[in-house]
């Protein structure tokens, strides 16, 4: 006897996977820049809520291209470093400080500033440098405003009777 072919009924295989195998579906989703709050503008006082800095108030420097806030403390005041903080671990006052002049001599990309190598202990001393420059601007514009440095040093804490959505900041 001759030996037959399988049959195709229907154009249908006669093996058939028992689980369905999904195709990818291509996505051209275009990433969208983060819109920065209304309530926050360069020079605004912000308290952070998250991190093991929650409770400090720090100044708002500029939106970086990541949609982070890039945000100073400065460090001889209260602590905190330039750091990269999202916008919705923040809480904006109504205070303001006056922008230091920047010096654009040696503009950075976000990762340039950032980058951190593991195998060394040390910070960069060019990192240092932009800290040390930064907190002296900083620095000098809170000094002008009477009581802003009491107040940038300050915790923000809540006590039990405290209502925050109907606090003014």
């Amino acid at each position: 006897m001759a030996k037959t072919k399988k049959q195709v009924k229907n154009g249908q295989p006669s093996f058939y996977p028992a689980d369905d195998i999904k195709k990818p579906l291509k996505r051209t989703i275009e990433h969208k820049q983060t819109k920065l709050r209304a309530s926050i503008a360069p020079g605004q006082v912000l308290i952070l809520l998250a991190g093991h800095l929650k409770g400090k108030r720090v100044v708002f420097l500029k939106q970086l291209e990541s949609g982070l806030l890039l945000v100073a403390g400065p460090y001889g005041v209260n602590g905190v470093p330039a750091k990269r903080v999202n916008q919705r671990y923040v809480i904006a006052t109504s205070e303001k400080v006056d922008k230091p002049a920047k010096d654009r001599s040696n503009k950075k990309s976000e990762e340039e500033f950032f980058k951190v190598d593991l195998a060394k202990k040390e910070l960069p001393a060019d990192y240092l440098e932009n800290n040390k420059a930064l907190d002296k601007a900083l620095g000098d514009a809170i000094a002008k405003t009477p009581y802003l440095k009491e107040y940038m040093s300050t915790l923000f804490t809540l006590k039990s009777g405290d209502k925050p959505h109907e606090m003014k900041f």
